[in-house]
């Protein structure tokens, strides 16, 4: 991983985990994204990128109820290691500093029109994003990639797609103006 990260800033110009305060840093401290969808759906999205806490939360809303996800990554920053790559740390390894709220650092609730929440059951959601660091890797470079019955696994055009919408955030945060997905990237 070192040579893959550390080692190989200079080739693409991105610096692994700098003080998101320090000089030369571009990114939005903090923002809002309200998106529509042609199907007719919609998001918002918020983020706060200083954050001392890790995680997010989604919550579908729909016509027979609400389902919620919370994931908590890290639940604070450790003022010793601030400056330092995460390591074992990231995104709630086992034997860290983590404490998960809850179990695993993972909740879903399922809460219906008119009953009671149900919290239901995840899998397994350790290692790195929900352990999906691990599959990726394995995908890239060779070894025993996991089952995918479901047909989970992204291509290039799946992770060029996911970019649409920072990219669409960020001509917005330029103009002022809402941006069509379609002006940024022709599907």
């Amino acid at each position: 991983m070192t040579a893959l990260y550390l080692d190989a800033e200079h080739e693409d110009g991105y610096h692994r985990d700098q003080n998101v305060f320090g000089p030369g840093i571009t990114i939005e401290d903090d923002m809002t994204v309200a998106v529509r969808y042609r199907s007719g759906a919609t998001m918002s999205y918020h983020l706060t990128a200083y954050s001392p806490w890790e995680g997010y939360r989604v919550g579908f809303n729909g016509s027979a109820g609400r389902l919620e996800l919370d994931v908590m990554e890290n639940s604070f920053v450790d003022p010793g290691t601030a400056g330092t790559v995460k390591g074992e740390a990231l995104h709630g390894r086992p034997g860290t500093e983590m404490r998960p709220e809850p179990e695993h650092g993972a909740r879903l609730t399922l809460r219906k029109h008119w009953e009671k929440p149900e919290e239901l059951d995840l899998p397994d959601t350790s290692g790195g994003h929900g352990g999906g660091d691990e599959r990726m890797l394995a995908d890239i470079f060779g070894g025993q990639p996991a089952p995918d019955p479901l047909g989970r696994a992204s291509t290039h055009r799946d992770g060029a797609l996911s970019l649409l919408t920072g990219l669409a955030a960020n001509r917005s945060f330029e103009t002022g103006l809402p941006v069509r997905a379609d002006d940024i990237l022709e599907l």
